[in-house]
Order: C-alpha cells, then sequence, then structure tokens
C-alpha cells in the first residue's frame, strides 16, 4: 500500500511508487550473461564477458577484477547524442558513472575467491528517461550472476564468489517533495537529487546525493533513504523473479549469495 506524501507527479505515481520494472536475461545470445532491463522508459542492455587474465596491476595477486564500461546510443536521447568514439575521448559524466558501476559489482564479489579472470560489464543505454546509472547497476548485477552461474557449471569456479545481492535507485526533493524514482522529467527539475546502491542484506554501498537549488535537511535525507530502501527491495524482487525463471529454462544452479 503506498502512502502519497505530497500532490501528484508529473507521471500520476504516489510519492513511494516505484516505475514498472522488467527484467529479460539471454537478449545478448553471445555474452557469458546478459540482461536487457527496462525502468519506465529507460533501457539498458548489459552484458557480462569473462576473460582469464587480470590487469597488469593484480597479475600474480590470485585474484580477480571486475570492471564496466557504460556509453548511450546517439538517438537515447530526445535529441541525437555524438558518439564518444567519434569525438576519441569519454565525457566525465561517463567515465564516472562506468566507474560507479564498478565499484558496486566489486563490492558484491569476493575477488580472492574469483581466482584470475576479469568480467567486464557493459551497459548501454537504449533508452533514457532518467536513472540510467541506476538501472545499469540493477541490470548488470543480473548478468554478472548469470555469467558467474555458468563458470560454475563449467566448472571453471567450485562456487559462485557472488556475496551480495546489489541494486540502485534514485530519489529526490521536487515540487511533489520527497518522491522515489525519478523520471527525466522529475529529475530535470529536482531540487536535490540521490542514488542510493544498497544491498538485499539492508547494507549500503554507494550514496550519492546533491542539492541543485538549496541544502537538504538530514530529515528530508532520511525520508529519501526510506523510500530508497522500499525501492530496492521491487527491484530486489524483480531480480530473483529473472534469475530463478532463467535458471529452471537453462539448468544453471543456483549460485547461493
Amino acid at each position: 500500500m503506498t502512502t502519497p506524501l505530497s500532490p501528484t507527479r508529473p507521471s500520476g505515481r504516489a510519492a513511494d511508487e516505484p516505475r514498472p520494472v522488467s527484467i529479460e536475461l539471454g537478449f545478448a545470445r553471445h555474452a557469458e550473461g546478459s540482461a536487457l532491463i527496462r525502468v519506465g522508459g529507460t533501457e539498458v542492455l548489459c552484458t557480462a564477458s569473462v576473460e582469464p587474465r587480470v590487469p597488469p596491476f593484480l597479475r600474480g595477486q590470485g585474484q580477480g577484477w571486475i570492471t564496466a564500461e557504460y556509453g548511450m546510443l546517439p538517438r537515447a536521447t530526445h535529441t541525437r547524442g555524438s558518439r564518444e568514439a567519434a569525438k576519441g575521448k569519454q565525457s566525465g559524466r561517463t567515465q564516472e558513472i562506468q566507474r560507479l558501476i564498478g565499484r558496486s559489482l566489486r563490492a558484491c564479489v569476493d575477488l580472492k575467491a574469483l581466482g584470475e579472470m576479469t568480467l567486464t560489464l557493459d551497459c548501454d543505454v537504449l533508452n533514457a528517461d532518467g536513472g540510467t546509472r541506476c538501472a545499469s547497476i540493477t541490470g548488470a548485477w543480473v548478468a554478472l550472476a548469470v555469467a558467474l552461474d555458468k563458470q560454475v557449471k563449467a566448472r571453471t569456479l567450485k562456487t559462485s564468489p557472488l556475496r551480495a545481492q546489489v541494486a540502485a535507485i534514485s530519489c529526490g526533493l521536487t515540487g511533489a517533495g520527497p518522491v522515489l524514482d525519478l523520471d527525466y522529467v522529475e529529475d530535470s527539475a529536482a531540487r536535490a537529487d540521490t542514488n542510493f546502491v544498497l544491498t538485499a542484506e539492508g547494507g549500503i554501498v554507494e550514496i550519492q546525493g546533491t542539492a541543485e537549488d538549496s541544502p537538504f535537511s538530514e530529515a528530508e535525507f532520511a525520508e529519501l533513504m526510506r523510500l530508497a530502501r522500499l525501492g530496492t527491495a521491487h527491484l530486489f524482487a524483480a531480480q530473483n523473479l529473472a534469475l530463478a525463471a532463467f535458471r529452471g529454462e537453462t539448468g544453471l544452479g543456483e549460485t547461493g549469495h
């Protein structure tokens, strides 16, 4: 049961109502793991690739590495954006987001148990309507889980090194008050925007919060945190549903996270 905290939002959702979410696994046939995640009007294709090597700074240390790359297709937004490859460099925003995705996923994996193996999560935004970094993290975790399942089934790993379930969601302060899961219209006008990366066990991986207009209070932050926990519970359920269906179809075992 939702409890509206303020006037109706542009989408008509209650303040604590998340956008519809769906996760389709196995979308990219060649990747070790893949998930097409849809959160409202935002769609992100997340693929996991496995390589039997690690970056030079980790060689000989007996541990693995997880990294991420993020990008937006030119018409993921209302007007065409230039491909960053054509410019010859990534924007600061892109670099910041892919580092966030990488940190979020490394926090949920035992890198020692992974061994000298690298998993790269590619997150490509097909359609953007706010919350692309959060959708990327949520979808990439599922792609990662599938890729690790396959390594266990292939006996490359004895057991899955996945140790936590991670999802991310945005919250913000708008004209409608504190709200959950901002779409683009709300995000572009919010006086405060926050992104919460949380675990199903109640842990905090990372919180990003910015006041756009004026500082927000500790009480307002506490309400945003409450909303984030409600929203990530919705995402954890979607992740579990997608994984259970995929494992049943493919015969992949449980990862025991």
